[in-house]
């Protein structure tokens, strides 16, 4: 890839792809997966960085559902500035798998939008 084809201001590189890059609201999707599958301590030069959403997976739905809304904002709100956080949706979808729906909005403004993220253990 070649950086002069890079159009938005805000990108990086796609996860795995050594040879492409993830722009706008792709890179916003793609930060907000980092943040929530990233247990907090295991980046040695941001400890706080993450969220700890694996502390909760083997509690009952209605239990878990408010403890990692809590988990989610805290840390989407910490570590993403460039979103405001609409709401946010958490279904279990197997035993040990949560999917979570994050509706954001630019925090420049514009339109909402929707990231979905499944969590595994």
């Amino acid at each position: 890839m070649d950086v002069t084809e890079i159009q938005s201001s805000e990108w990086s590189m796609a996860l795995g792809q050594f040879d492409r890059v993830v722009e706008a609201f792709a890179d916003v999707d793609q930060c907000l997966r980092i943040i929530i599958r990233t247990p907090k301590g295991s980046d040695p030069h941001r400890p706080l960085f993450g969220c700890d959403i694996w502390q909760h997976l083997d509690k009952p739905i209605n239990q878990v559902r408010p403890l990692v809304i809590r988990e989610l904002i805290d840390a989407l709100s910490m570590w993403e500035p460039r979103i405001m956080l609409l709401r946010i949706e958490v279904e279990a979808a197997d035993l040990h798998w949560l999917n979570f729906k994050i509706v954001w909005q630019p925090a420049a403004g514009g339109e909402p939008r929707q990231t979905e993220v499944f969590y595994r253990e």
